[in-house]
């Protein structure tokens, strides 16, 4: 049994969110940004105005080139005006482009930083509930989803319905109302057809991304069990539990796919009905002499300008919804409660050899189950406190509470008098340095794994880290020396060297508090011995919580405690609770007859520390 929570293998669903209120939570992003905007909006606004004029030059060139051919005359500024308004479109939108590049990807990247930055805030237990593979998924395509859903909303629907405003006033004014019932009709079709449609398709995609998400949580997380994977022959198992996910994401997209066909031609069925009615009225009026052809080459001309922006309206408001949908999981990371938050007035902790005290804490991962029950101790200033006790006792949950990973129920944790709850977390953290049992690295150099410690220290220092964790001499044999890269997770490091690399780093931040953490169980006998007798080096001055299970380990420190089940159950030195002959007497005792075990089991097998099982 363990003192973590229960990890959650799914995510709650996440808040659904209108375009209205996805634009709302960007307003705050954008801000910084207005001027910019507003001068894309103008060169928008020009583009279109000079997009307007191309219709009505060429309408005034043709009409101007309906005369005897004995009295043909090249109207050379109507032909100039032509080019020029037809450049102009070009050059406008292309300005509004690259004024608004900045705003896209400043905005982009200034949202997925905050949501990075949110993630590192959330508690541990978010953390442990969290599937990697799944939130870097979402933390990705919401991101890219910003820039797309900018880019649709400014370069592409404001544009089109500014266009069809425009068009729609020069019909009315230049001819009648029946032209422009007939476009606004069509328009009007196409968009109630368009939205109803890509409203019913939204599901299939939305269940797509939420497979694409499983099936990317689950692929990490069996990449990075990798040799778990393979020591139990479970590739096809892992294959099939991936599949899974990726049947899921092939129906949905297949449906969305078949759904878009159909969206597809209802729009083409629309437009082609709106642009023939059109263009029958028009060729009707040039046959009654009401209408020139260049009449008719303009309300042509406005169709075809109509036609291919609202056949793109389609699809930009289908890749709108989706770009929501991915935004909605970006901000579900965002709307996730900050478990353990800075009071506004919290202070920043100075000390060098702090006092440490528990008093009367108590604390459940699970409000139904309480894990540590009213827990008391003080560690003095430069003192050394052991616990103690077997698997499951709450020996580990005390680091992650002086940490201030998550909130005690009730009692109080104290540095030099002061409440954790009062102090800034930046700064507490900052004056503690720990080496856990279960050291997990980057996927970097040993160098940078040890100088993350204290990322500012020169490579002296890292290196006289790295000589005191009795690690130097070892990284000096390998090809690349302090630049040999460890692996995902440090998985090309040896427990023993992953330990030594934990050690050194936690030497060179130089902290005031120093939590070891079953620091030297992955270590043989003989290195065991040397570490140990470093680390009681390196907490001569400081504040020390040693969690061990090895007793060995622990026979120096000024006081004790045997927790069980949560509760201290002895306290007092190595001597006095040997004398006491209560539960760690026990535990010495079985410890004591394990070493002797293992002695003899050496003796005997020199070559390994346990027999060969026979094959079967």
């Amino acid at each position: 049994m363990t003192d973590a929570p229960n990890a959650t293998p799914e995510a709650p669903p996440v808040a659904e969110r209108s375009l209205a209120a996805v634009l709302r939570e960007l307003g705050p992003f954008l801000k910084p940004y207005l001027g910019r905007i507003l001068l894309a909006m103008a060169c928008l606004v020009a583009a279109k105005l000079a997009n307007l004029g191309v219709p009505l030059v060429l309408k005034a060139l043709v009409d101007g080139l309906d005369v005897e051919p004995s009295l043909l005359m090249l109207p050379v500024g109507l032909l100039l005006a032509y080019g020029g308004a037809r450049l102009s479109v070009t050059l406008f939108t292309e300005l509004r482009g690259i004024v608004f590049a900045r705003v896209m990807a400043r905005s982009s990247r200034t949202v997925m930083l905050r949501v990075f930055r949110h993630l590192h805030a959330l508690s541990l237990r978010f953390h442990l509930n969290r599937r990697t593979g799944g939130v870097a998924r979402d933390v990705e395509r919401g991101g890219t989803a910003i820039s797309d859903l900018l880019d649709w909303t400014i370069y592409t629907i404001l544009p089109t319905l500014l266009e069809i405003t425009l068009v729609t006033a020069v019909l009315v004014w230049a001819y009648d109302w029946g032209f422009a019932a007939i476009t606004l009709g069509t328009i009007a079709v196409y968009v109630a057809w368009t939205f109803r449609v890509t409203e019913w398709r939204t599901r299939f995609y939305r269940a797509a991304v939420e497979a694409d998400t499983r099936a990317s949580a689950r692929a990490v997380d069996s990449l990075l069990n990798y040799e778990t994977v393979k020591y139990f022959n479970n590739e096809e198992h892992e294959a099939r539990r991936y599949d899974e996910h990726l049947v899921q994401m092939e129906e949905a997209s297949v449906k969305s796919l078949k759904s878009l066909a159909v969206l597809n031609l209802g729009q083409s069925a629309i437009v082609a009905i709106g642009i023939t009615a059109l263009m029958w009225r028009a060729a009707a009026g040039v046959a009654a002499g009401t209408m020139t052809i260049g009449d008719l080459v303009l309300v042509n001309a406005y169709l075809l300008q109509l036609s291919a922006p609202l056949n793109f309206l389609g699809m930009v408001y289908r890749e709108v919804k989706q770009a929501i949908t991915n935004i909605e999981r970006l901000f579900g990371l965002l709307d996730e409660a900050q478990e353990v938050r800075d009071r506004p007035d919290a202070r920043a902790l100075v000390t060098h050899q702090p006092r440490v005290e528990f008093e009367d804490v108590r604390f459940g991962y699970d409000g139904r189950r309480e894990i540590l029950h009213g827990v008391s101790f003080a560690i003095p200033p430069g003192g050394t406190l052991a616990v103690v006790g077997h698997s499951g006792s709450g020996k580990s949950t005390l680091s992650r509470l002086l940490y201030r990973f998550y909130e005690i129920q009730s009692g109080a944790i104290r540095i030099d008098g002061e409440d954790l709850r009062e102090l800034r977390q930046d700064s507490v953290r900052a004056a503690i340095g720990i080496v856990p049992q279960d050291t997990v690295l980057f996927n970097d150099s040993i160098r940078y794994n040890i100088r993350y410690g204290r990322p500012d220290a020169s490579d002296a220092e890292v290196e006289a880290a790295a000589r005191s964790a009795h690690i130097h001499d070892f990284i000096l044999t390998l090809p690349d020396g302090y630049d040999s890269e460890v692996g995902e997770r440090g998985l090309k490091l040896s427990g023993g060297e992953k330990q030594r690399v934990a050690i050194a780093r936690a030497l060179l931040k130089n902290p005031a508090i120093l939590i070891f953490d079953e620091a030297t169980s992955a270590l043989d006998s003989a290195s065991e011995q040397a570490i140990q007798d470093e680390l009681d080096r390196i907490a001569v001055g400081r504040t020390t919580l040693v969690i061990a299970h090895r007793l060995s380990t622990v026979m120096d420190a000024d006081e004790i405690l045997v927790l069980d089940q949560g509760r201290v159950v002895e306290r007092g030195s190595h001597p006095a609770l040997l004398a006491a002959n209560g539960r760690y007497a026990s535990m010495w005792r079985l410890q004591q007859q394990e070493d002797r075990s293992q002695e003899q089991r050496q003796v005997y097998f020199p070559a390994a520390t346990t027999p060969e099982l026979p094959k079967p």
